[in-house]
C-alpha cells in the first residue's frame, strides 16, 4: 500500500508538471460562466481558505461565487457537487475526509470517491491537542495528561468539530491506544474552544489554528501536534510520535473536487489556475495568517493518496468499534 510519505515525495515533481500543461486553445480564455465554489461548513477556516484562492484564479473564471451549504457534517455541500453539471462551473472545496472517511462512517452515504475527480490539495495542517483551565496547571506534557485522564475518568473530556470526524476518532485512538476513558463532546464552529477555556472540558482536538492564539496568550496549554515533523507555527509543541504515540500521525487536507464526468481539458485548466494561485503572495501570506501550510498535491496523487488513506481510515474506524450512523 502506497504511504502518505510516498505520495508526498512524489507530489514536489507531480505538480511542477500539472503547473507547466499546455492549455488547450479553446480554454485559453476564462470561463465565461459564473462559477460556484461550494463548501460544507458555516464560515471559518475552510471557507476562509477557499475564497484565498478563488481571489488569484481570475484566469480560470471571470466570475467565481463562493456558496457555503452546511448541514449533514457537510455531506448537502457534497451531494450538490456531485450533481451539478460537470462542466468546470461548479467545484467543491472540502477535507479528505469527506472522501477518505465518510465511507466509513455512514451507512447511508449518497456519494462515493468515484463521483468525483480531485483536482489539488492546496494546504494541510496537523491536530493540536490543547487542554484547558478544567485541568490542573501542572500537566504541561502528554504522559501528564494521560495519567491525569486515568486518576479522573469522570473529567476527562474532550472536544471536536464533531461526530464521526477524524479528530474524533484520533481522540478515541488516543483512549484505546493509553487505556482510559475519554468522553466526546462534539461542537459545531468554534464551541469546543469556548468551553475549553471556560473550564466545561478538559481538552480539545482541532486543527492548529482554531486554537493558536490561545496557546501563545496563555489561556491554553497545547500538549502535542499530530503531524510527522513538529508544525512551524508551534516549534515548541512536541509531536505525537515524540510523545510515544505515533498511530496518531494526522495531517487535515483542503482540496478541490469536481463532478467525475467533468473534461479532462477543464480539469487540467482548473489544477493549472490553482497551482498558479498557490504561487502568488496574497495566498502564500495569507495561509500564514491562517497557520496552514501550503500543500499541493495534484490529481493522479491526490487520487493515490485518498485511496492509501481510506484504507487507513476504515481501519481506525473499526478499531474504535465505532457503529456507522444514518
Amino acid at each position: 500500500m502506497i504511504t502518505r510519505r510516498d505520495v508526498l515525495t512524489a507530489s514536489a515533481a507531480g505538480v511542477a508538471i500539472s503547473a507547466a500543461c499546455l492549455v488547450p486553445r479553446a480554454l485559453a480564455q476564462p470561463l465565461a460562466k459564473t462559477v460556484h465554489i461550494l463548501t460544507g461548513f458555516t464560515p471559518g477556516l475552510q471557507d476562509a481558505l477557499a475564497r484565498l484562492i478563488a481571489a488569484q484564479m481570475n484566469n480560470y473564471a471571470e466570475t467565481i461565487v463562493m456558496e457555503t451549504r452546511p448541514g449533514a457534517a457537510g455531506r448537502i455541500a457534497v451531494e450538490a457537487a456531485k450533481t451539478a453539471e460537470a462542466d468546470g462551473s461548479t467545484m467543491l472545496f472540502a477535507p479528505l475526509g469527506f472522501m477518505m472517511l465518510f465511507p466509513h462512517v455512514y451507512k447511508t452515504l449518497t456519494y462515493q470517491p468515484r463521483d468525483f475527480t480531485p483536482v489539488s490539495t492546496v494546504a494541510s495542517t496537523p491536530t493540536l491537542l490543547t487542554v484547558g483551565p478544567k485541568v490542573p496547571a501542572d500537566v504541561r506534557t502528554m504522559a501528564e495528561f494521560v495519567r491525569w485522564c486515568r486518576a479522573n475518568p469522570k473529567l476527562a473530556t474532550y472536544g471536536t468539530a464533531g461526530a464521526g470526524t477524524t479528530l474524533h476518532f484520533l481522540g478515541a485512538t488516543l483512549a484505546r491506544t493509553a487505556g482510559f476513558d475519554f468522553l466526546h463532546v462534539p461542537y459545531q464552529g468554534n464551541g469546543a474552544i469556548q468551553d475549553l477555556v471556560k473550564g466545561e472540558i478538559a481538552s480539545a482536538i482541532l486543527p492548529v489554528g482554531s486554537s493558536l492564539g490561545l496557546v501563545r496568550s496563555g489561556d491554553l496549554r497545547a500538549l502535542v501536534t499530530t503531524g510527522s515533523r513538529r508544525c512551524s507555527f508551534a516549534p515548541a509543541v512536541p509531536t505525537v510520535r515524540e510523545a510515544g504515540y505515533p498511530s496518531l500521525e494526522d495531517l487535515t487536507w483542503y482540496a478541490f473536487f469536481v463532478p467525475a464526468k467533468t473534461p479532462a481539458p477543464v480539469v487540467q485548466k482548473l489544477n493549472a489556475a490553482i497551482q498558479a494561485a498557490m504561487l502568488t503572495n496574497e495566498v502564500k501570506s495569507g495561509m500564514a495568517k491562517l497557520a496552514v501550510e501550503p500543500d499541493a498535491i495534484a490529481m493522479g496523487d491526490l487520487a493515490r493518496l485518498i485511496a492509501s488513506e481510506s484504507e487507513r481510515w476504515k481501519a481506525i474506524v473499526e478499531a474504535t468499534g465505532f457503529v456507522p450512523t444514518d
